[in-house]
């Protein structure tokens, strides 16, 4: 018989009974397998592409140092949420909140200065996310931007559900009081 063998991809709980193993090429597949919606987390959490990155690459660290300590409670991409959100939560308890400036007039629609506004009304919204609490912001961001449920954020933050939904309402009001000026 002729022809190539291909060689199949591993399957996730291979790889992380190989990562536990010690074995570092199988934790880089696994790992790399939720690099991009992890490090979109961190960016969308933190609000820089270079702190986002290393919040990752301090996060992918932790998670091999503690893999063998991963009992499989939850999903692995459930317990890597939970190491980049403990980073990023981190980082953020470290940084000074920024003040959110009020918007001039309300342009014409389809005009420059309205395209001007509407950046401005969206970095506006940026910092506003900024200033919130680092828990009110790990939260609205896994479900708001994210899309995951109250279930998976409960997991990711180890905050009781009632916690969770507390902390997003918190932050969906919060985010309406200092938008209310842009509508």
């Amino acid at each position: 018989m002729t022809g190539s063998m291909v060689e199949q991809p591993l399957d996730e709980p291979t790889l992380l009974v190989r990562a536990q193993e010690g074995d570092v090429r199988s934790f880089e597949l696994l790992a790399g397998r939720h690099r991009a919606a992890l490090y979109r987390l961190a960016a969308r959490v933190l609000g820089d592409p270079t702190e986002a990155e290393d919040a990752l690459q301090e996060a992918m660290f932790d998670a091999w140092r503690r893999i063998r300590s991963f009992r499989g409670d939850s999903a692995f991409a459930t317990w890597m949420y939970r190491i980049v959100v403990n980073r990023c939560a981190g980082m953020l308890r470290r940084r000074t909140p920024v003040p959110v400036e009020e918007p001039a007039e309300t342009p014409a629609p389809d005009s420059p200065e309205r395209a001007a506004e509407l950046d401005a009304g969206l970095a506006a919204l940026g910092r506003a996310v900024a200033g919130l609490r680092p828990d009110l912001r790990i939260c609205w961001a896994l479900r708001e931007l994210e899309g995951l449920g109250y279930a998976d954020i409960v997991q990711i933050t180890g905050a009781s559900e009632d916690a969770v939904r507390g902390r997003i309402h918190r932050a969906r009001v919060q985010l309406a009081v200092v938008m209310r000026p842009w509508r």
